[in-house]
């Protein structure tokens, strides 16, 4: 059986794609297994490849048009061992699992936020290390806060996971570019690392990561960056996070909303499991006033949480909140909360 691809493969790579079509391609005497953001990694059923010829193995699959997708190839006898495609270079390792081929479809393409502008001024990112005081795990945690390029007082937005959109999301470079193109009022940020092994329990709507915040987080990032006085403009602080620190966030600013008025949620993981969190409780009692919140998901998350995205989405809306929803055609990576960050910036901070 002749291969139909052989010549595609060479001059193209893979995957393979045909306006929406994308065809996944492996060439030996044996196929390993498909999975990827399309499948739900290992929450769903890894895809089997059919022959389409002597030692050449193909899926197809419809994507839309403007997806950004992560796959790998997995032993079909040890899912834990992973397999790059030989033909496609473009690996990233997104935070969360492993190193993963990704691609774009046509209509697809990274942020354009995330390069230096030329000319844009700049922001500084200084590095804090402060006493835990045993209320988040470990003696000490480092804090980076970013003080934009401005001389009048600034918002503040807390960043959990700040380490990881400091560096994968180059959240301060994003900041930098919306400011100089006027497209977002100066805000400051307070990145706060997280507890590695402890973070969920410290994501997982934790008083004693609330109470580091209040205690160490904010006088620090008072001390040191110009802000507006919350005291006097209540409510006017962000707070932002991804995953388990999306539901952080929503937490932080439902238990504390004359200080958080502002939240940016990314893929939130409002359930555990199949265990709602208290966020759900929260928002039923909580009266909203000025708060405004930002909640994204792509639509190749992992399903259960992209379900309870869309289920606090409609609480939020029959309690009135002020709420922007947003489903982009991507998975559960830092590269597909990178390429949304700045329009959740902007509604929430935007001039």
């Amino acid at each position: 059986m002749k291969d139909p691809y052989a010549k595609r493969v060479r001059s193209e790579g893979t995957p393979l794609i045909d306006g929406e079509k994308v065809t996944f391609v492996w060439k030996g005497k044996h196929a390993p297994l498909l999975t990827g953001d399309f499948s739900d990694w290992e929450r769903g059923l890894p895809i089997e490849l059919e022959r389409a010829g002597r030692n050449t193995w193909h899926h197809t699959i419809e994507l839309p048009g403007d997806a950004y997708i992560e796959y790998s190839f997995i032993d079909r006898n040890d899912p834990e061992k992973r397999y790059p495609d030989p033909y496609n270079k473009r690996l990233v390792y997104n935070g969360i699992g492993d190193y993963n081929n990704y691609f774009y479809m046509p209509n697809g393409s990274p942020s354009s936020f995330v390069q230096k502008t030329k000319g844009a001024q700049r922001g500084v990112v200084t590095r804090y290390s402060v006493d835990t005081w045993g209320l988040v795990n470990g003696k000490a945690r480092s804090i980076y806060l970013y003080q934009p390029p401005v001389t009048e007082p600034s918002s503040l937005l807390l960043v959990w996971d700040g380490l990881d959109y400091l560096r994968r999301a180059r959240l301060p470079v994003i900041v930098d570019n919306l400011i100089a193109q006027k497209r977002l009022r100066p805000v400051a940020l307070a990145m706060v690392h997280n507890g590695a092994g402890a973070r969920t329990a410290e994501y997982g709507c934790s008083e004693g990561t609330l109470a580091f915040i209040l205690h160490k987080v904010l006088p620090l990032a008072q001390e040191h960056l110009l802000l507006i006085d919350v005291k006097a403009q209540p409510g006017s602080y962000g707070v932002m996070g991804a995953s388990m620190g999306g539901l952080m966030a929503l937490y932080t600013a439902l238990r504390l909303p004359m200080i958080f008025g502002k939240v940016l949620s990314q893929s939130g993981a409002f359930n555990l499991g199949f265990h709602d969190t208290v966020v759900f409780d929260l928002a039923e009692s909580f009266t909203p006033k000025s708060a405004k919140i930002w909640m994204d998901v792509g639509l190749y998350d992992f399903q259960i949480l992209l379900a309870a995205n869309r289920r606090i989405r409609r609480q939020l809306d029959e309690k009135k909140f002020q709420l922007s929803y947003r489903e982009y055609p991507a998975g559960h990576n830092y590269t597909a909360w990178r390429n949304d960050l700045g329009y959740g910036l902007e509604w929430l901070f935007g001039r």
